[in-house]
């Protein structure tokens, strides 16, 4: 065999430590050449070889599901949940530490790293992130570790989690990551909700909805996110707005929310769920006050690089004029250490609900 290669998210862009012959413009390794990783599973099987292969979470506590010493990578992580409480989803966290940081590379109830944004379960698909029947959950984003990796769930909730079950597939190289390879982040944010200011034009997006800020060098690779209506009308007039290295004005600007996420035309009321982008829920076909809608994009076609600092955006209606809530996980890699992640909203606050707004 030739020497080891490495490839990144794609076409070699984020480096993520694969094994030999893997092939240039994927993740996956090519199944004609002989692997030589070593294969893991972190899983909540029965110790005692029965078929209790779960575990019970306790209200305020916290369960590790994967801990384990690099270099390797995070190939693909499973859970489904079963819990009586309402919206359970926002209230269970999923956090991920890399190489024993002290603050988390990934922080954001579990419902929103998947793309449920709204609290509740919905079957969607793409390349990285899915949720199939009958709620199960699961994400394929490559994560490295050179030497840690550390993922928790912890139960925010007033309620037990009565089943939680889970598999986390990884590997562990022989041999060190490449060089400047990058971190896997994922930051929650919402706005509940958005504040709608009196403007018509909107240049510097100084009050948009942020998806993600980060510090230092890496690349944006897309968002998840939620939208629940506080007025009629369509909400999605909003463009999406990309500030690199501290540019005052963004280097990247849309035409209007439903276009950043590949639809056109309000999403022709019409769900849809593609491997790099789509629209899962659609509003019912209204778009009036409680009206809900989910979406979401990667750029596995071309990441955004930044190499000092980066903020994520998008308007909040026509130059922010509406004040809907919003939900979302942005998704990104990039260089150790990262600056902290926003704490998460106090769990009643992060409940979706009507929010009583003048504009």
């Amino acid at each position: 065999m030739r020497g080891k290669k490495y490839l990144g998210l794609l076409a070699g862009v984020v480096l993520c430590a694969l094994t030999a012959g893997a092939q240039v413009g994927a993740w996956e390794p090519n199944l004609t050449l002989q692997q030589t990783y070593t294969p893991h599973r972190s899983s909540s099987w029965d110790r005692t070889g029965g078929n209790h292969d779960y575990l019970t979470v306790a209200p305020g506590a916290t369960v590790t599901v994967l801990n384990a010493d690099g270099p390797g990578e995070v190939s693909h992580i499973w859970f489904t949940l079963a819990d009586n409480e309402p919206y359970f989803l926002k209230r269970v966290v999923l956090r991920m530490y890399w190489d024993g940081e002290k603050d988390p590379s990934v922080d954001t109830p579990i419902g929103d790293f998947f793309g449920l944004g709204l609290g509740y379960y919905y079957t969607w698909h793409s390349a990285v992130l899915s949720v199939g029947n009958e709620r199960a959950m699961n994400c394929f984003f490559p994560m490295p570790f050179a030497r840690h990796a550390l993922i928790t769930v912890t139960n925010e909730g007033k309620q037990p989690i009565n089943a939680l079950y889970y598999n986390i597939d990884y590997r562990t190289y022989s041999h060190p990551l490449p060089k400047g390879t990058l971190y896997f982040h994922a930051e929650y944010r919402q706005a509940q909700p958005n504040h709608g200011v009196n403007a018509t034009k909107n240049l510097y997006g100084t009050n948009n909805y942020v998806w993600m800020t980060a510090k230092g060098h890496g690349q944006y690779v897309g968002v998840t996110m939620s939208v629940l209506e506080n007025q009629n009308g369509w909400w999605g007039e909003g463009d999406d707005m990309f500030f690199i290295d501290g540019a005052k004005r963004p280097q990247i600007e849309g035409t209007g929310s439903e276009d950043y996420f590949l639809g056109a035309w309000d999403f022709g009321d019409k769900p849809f769920s593609y491997s790099t982008y789509g629209a899962p829920v659609t509003g019912n076909g209204h778009e009036l006050e409680g009206s809900r809608w989910s979406m979401y994009r990667f750029h596995l076609d071309q990441p955004i690089p930044f190499m000092k600092s980066f903020k994520a955006t998008i308007e909040h209606g026509t130059a922010d004029d509406r004040s809907d809530n919003f939900y979302s996980v942005a998704y990104w890699y990039q260089s150790l250490p990262h600056a902290p992640l926003p704490k998460l909203p106090p769990v009643q606050d992060r409940i979706p609900r009507i929010v009583p707004v003048s504009k």
